[in-house]
């Protein structure tokens, strides 16, 4: 005799709630095998589906707040229904087909070791695509659905025994259903599973009815949440209770101290995996489970009131690696749309080979040099370190006790110094020698972002290496312009696709921070481009994509927030985009319709300089050098007219904010060193600009509007023409013609170095004569003054603070003849040693004058021991002993650890990130490796 069905559906009252809700009773009025009771239970307000629940015959229904799970309302219900009667599970938005009774009741018939019969749900918008067909479960708990997303094609009919399945639409058997309803713990997932494990405890079994077809919606009234967040916590909590539930008793402890770190490790993982929008998921699930020991507790008494077999019997049931690799990783069906990049075949490894020779030839000097000195080049520490000492919050290398925060690019100098342990400034040197390939090979690789022709990609390769800007910095000695212009094309490679994927997200994020610490000048400029890709991917409504695109400024905030605290607290903002490293005005600067040409510098491209050395008089070579920057200019002007216009406005857009932002900062003196000012340097976003330039171009060359032959000869005519400006900054170092020198390793007086060595904090108070006949006076930590070591909040500065104060009075007393304790003072500074600074240029009378007063009057004074003449300068030793540096107190320590862990955090998140996976590759393969190209050839 079939038994007796009581149909509980749960309703939620919302606007749509009454249509569907007079759907699922049409269909319960049209079973073949008819329900024998109805209950209805309405979440939330009844009113709005009185009407529909008087007209359906239920014997009763019951209003629950609106908040309530499906699982705790099945359970208000389940009083109602006696105990002889199997019980339905229904949700408002479930229509079963006609005969979907008659075949679960069939199934528990068949069998009476069935405890739940479980039917097809599939979805209510196709019906031809499975839902739910049974329900496994790793060893550690992680729910494997079976068939979901299959079409319905018989394939699954056959089966019956499973583990668990979908609660929605299971008939539960009346003498077993009293341990079997849903645990309402499990916050709206893994239901049926739960159902199911407990069953296999009590050694019955859930059978699948295939022929009992049940349409619902993917996330509904009884499914898992629509939205991804709702969803990614209702699964991870759901598996990290079932964990404590399922536990020996022994091991729930255990279990429940590892869900934090479990969760720190999950975040770990995810951020390798590149759904970094699971995280606030993890951890909120993990704290939930953690606060809700009853919940635990209650599942676990049912498990034991019910449990009559080992937990062995569900072992058999359980998902195997076989079944994961189906479900999971079904590999290689899905069309690859990204074609090889051909970096050898398509001539880019011979590009970067020949620049590696061109530069050896340009540079070969260099290569015996173990430090490069020079322009606004220094040594780096000696180790490691003290490389990183520089990067962090604290005391700084120059100055007397004002701690306060790095520069961000002290940290890249840090990571660049430990690629050479054992000889860290000679990092810079092979970062000369290697400059021009690695520009090369940047600029190859950013023109894969824009053309797949290969002679395109090799001519935007030598033109970013032929950049003048870069040249020039090359010439002059300027670290952090050389830098930038070596990242900036890796920062366009990884930034253009930022919202496609996390991968190029994080790298981007990472190179962002890396380009504005080498030149925060950029920061107006990027944030403008920034500003431009988020609105785009807004309006594209990419909600994916906006997240990749804002997290692409979040490190380079955390890196730079202690810095612009420190200039917005004493009121200079401006100081902000000043040029990091040591302050170094160089040569003349270019004028305004000079930089407009590309140039930074007045002499365009050395030729000047060039001329002048060939014996042609010092005339300077005047207009014509930029008229050979006319071809590119022409080709990037001609990209917004191509069938390719959107790449080609992009890549002007590119070039203009290039071009605005160093007309802005050319002249801006934010910096000085000693007592003359020091501007902004231009060739940074000069650099920006070229890139823009080189992109609109190879969009013209590449868009077909010039047949194959012109436009090979457009790409070498340009070329050849960069390549003569070029030729003076390539011939510079042969002709002695650069500012690049052999060294110092140090800034101080070997004597000084060598104690350093034994010495730590040990502290020189180093004096110059300037050329007015004023002293500029300074103290250096350590053997020498170093590139990391430089601060902007320094040589920004523009008020005189107590330190300072000190520091004039201490050079005054000393270089005079007054009396005072001078020694006193500055050994309680920590200082040892005096240096007064030999003149590095042609010295003036004044200044001369006041050096020898100063070496008389310190010869003079009591306490100092001249050390001797040294090429440095004239160097003194107090005799007493100085007292040790001041060190950090708790607030300062505190304050460093803070703006370390934050950074640290930043950057190892970026890092997992950008670390690539089998599955972000495979995802990469497809998309096309020109941004936009698909779109508009599609549109075409």
């Amino acid at each position: 005799m079939p038994p007796a069905v009581h149909a509980i559906l749960v309703a939620r009252s919302t606007p749509h709630a009454a249509a569907q809700l007079e759907r699922t009773l049409e269909a319960l009025r049209a079973q073949e095998r008819p329900v024998d009771a109805l209950t209805v239970v309405v979440c939330g307000p009844a009113g709005p589906l009185r009407a529909v629940i008087d007209a359906s015959g239920a014997e009763g229904a019951i209003e629950a707040p609106a908040g309530i799970s499906f699982a705790a309302a099945v359970r208000l219900a389940a009083g109602r229904v006696p105990a002889d009667r199997a019980v339905w599970l229904l949700a408002h938005d479930t229509s079963p087909e006609p005969g979907a009774l008659a075949a679960l009741a069939a199934a528990l018939e068949r069998a009476p070791s069935v405890a739940i019969a479980a039917p097809k749900v599939v979805d209510a918008a196709d019906p031809s695509v499975i839902l739910s067909l049974g329900v496994s479960m790793t060893r550690f708990g992680r729910t494997v659905p079976l068939a979901n997303g299959e079409f319905d094609q018989g394939q699954h009919d056959g089966d019956d025994d499973v583990l668990g399945a979908d609660v929605r639409g299971l008939l539960l058997r009346s003498d077993a259903r009293a341990h079997l309803l849903p645990d309402p713990a499990l916050a709206g997932a893994d239901e049926g599973l739960d159902m199911g494990v407990r069953a296999r405890l009590a050694g019955r079994r859930v059978a699948l009815a295939p022929g009992a077809r049940l349409h619902a919606p993917e996330a509904g009234a009884a499914g898992l949440p629509g939205r991804p967040m709702a969803r990614a916590y209702a699964v991870r909590t759901a598996q990290l209770h079932r964990r404590l539930a399922y536990a020996p008793a022994w091991a729930v402890p255990l279990h429940w101290l590892s869900l934090l770190p479990l969760a720190l490790w999950r975040t770990l993982v995810h951020l390798v995996a590149k759904t970094p929008a699971r995280v606030p998921a993890e951890w909120a699930a993990a704290l939930t489970v953690m606060a809700r020991i009853p919940a635990v507790a209650r599942s676990r008494g049912e498990i034991r009131a019910i449990k009559s077999v080992p937990w062995s019997q569900i072992a058999a049931l359980r998902a195997t690696h076989g079944q994961l690799r189906e479900r999971y990783d079904p590999g290689g069906g899905e069309p690859v749309v990204r074609r090889e990049l051909r970096f050898f075949s398509g001539g880019g490894a011979w590009a970067v080979l020949a620049a590696l020779v061109v530069a050896v030839a340009a540079f070969l000097p260099l290569l015996a040099w173990p430090v490069l000195g020079g322009g606004a080049l220094l040594p780096l520490r000696d180790t490691v370190a003290g490389l990183w000492d520089d990067a962090g919050y604290g005391l700084r290398s120059l100055g007397i006790d004002a701690p306060s925060a790095a520069d961000p690019f002290a940290t890249l100098i840090a990571v660049l110094g430990s690629l050479s342990p054992a000889r860290p400034s000679f990092a810079i040197v092979l970062v000369w020698v290697l400059a021009l390939p690695l520009a090369v090979l940047g600029g190859w690789f950013a023109a894969t972002r824009v053309t797949e022709r290969s002679g395109v990609r090799v001519a935007v390769g030598v033109l970013w290496a032929l950049a003048p800007t870069f040249l020039t910095a090359l010439v002059e000695g300027r670290p952090a312009a050389v830098l930038v212009h070596i990242l900036l094309p890796w920062l366009f490679f990884a930034g253009s696709v930022a919202h496609r994927s996390w991968g190029a997200s994080g790298a981007g994020s990472i190179l962002l921070v890396a380009v504005l610490a080498c030149a925060p000048s950029l920061a107006p400029a990027l944030a403008v481009l920034w500003a431009l890709a988020l609105l785009l991917a807004i309006g594209f409504r990419a909600r994916r994509g906006v997240a990749r695109v804002l997290w692409l400024v979040i490190p380079s905030i955390l890196f730079f927030a202690p810095l612009v605290q420190a200039q917005l607290s004493r009121g200079t903002p401006w100081a902000l985009l000043a040029d990091p490293g040591r302050p170094w005005a160089g040569g003349e600067a270019a004028s305004p319709l000079r930089l407009a040409t590309g140039f930074p510098t007045a002499d365009p491209g050395g030729w000047g300089a060039l001329l002048a050395w060939l014996g042609a008089g010092e005339a300077t070579p005047g207009a014509w050098v930029p008229l050979l920057l006319l071809p590119l200019a022409a080709l990037a002007l001609a990209a917004p007219l191509t069938p390719r216009w959107r790449a080609g406005v992009g890549a002007v857009v590119i070039a203009t904010a290039g071009l605005v932002a160093a007309q802005l900062v050319a002249g801006v003196q934010v910096a000085t060193s000693a007592s003359a000012p020091v501007p902004v340097w231009p060739g940074s976003a000069l650099s920006l600009a070229w890139l823009g330039a080189i992109a609109a171009a190879a969009v013209t060359l590449d868009a077909g509007i010039l047949r194959r032959g012109a436009a090979s000869a457009a790409a070498v005519l340009t070329v050849v023409c960069v390549a003569v400006v070029a030729m003076p900054a390539l011939t510079a170092v042969a002709r002695g013609d650069a500012r690049l020198t052999n060294g110092p390793a140090s800034t101080l007086p070997a004597y000084v170095t060598a104690r350093a060595a034994d010495e730590e904090d040990l502290g020189t108070f180093v004096l110059s004569a300037q050329a007015d006949g004023g002293v500029a006076a300074r103290v250096v930590w350590g053997a020498s003054e170093t590139l990391g070591g430089q601060s902007t909040l320094q040589s920004t500065d523009p008020d005189v603070d107590e330190a300072d104060e000190r520091l004039a009075e201490v050079a005054t007393d000393l270089v005079s003849a007054s009396a005072g304790d001078v020694p006193e003072r500055l050994s309680e500074a920590g200082v040892r040693f005096v240096l007064l600074e030999a003149g590095a240029g042609p010295e003036t009378d004044a200044s001369r004058t006041r050096r020898l007063e100063a070496i008389t009057a310190i010869d003079q004074r009591a306490g100092f021991v001249r050390v001797g003449e040294t090429a440095k300068g004239v160097l003194w030793r107090l005799e007493a002993d100085p007292q040790p540096r001041p060190a950090l107190d708790d607030r300062e320590r505190a304050t460093a650890r803070l703006a370390a862990t934050t950074q640290l955090a930043a950057m190892l998140v970026a890092l997992l990130l950008a670390v690539p996976t089998f599955a972000s590759r495979r995802e990469a393969r497809r998309t096309p490796r020109v941004v936009g190209r698909g779109y508009e050839e599609a549109k075409l």
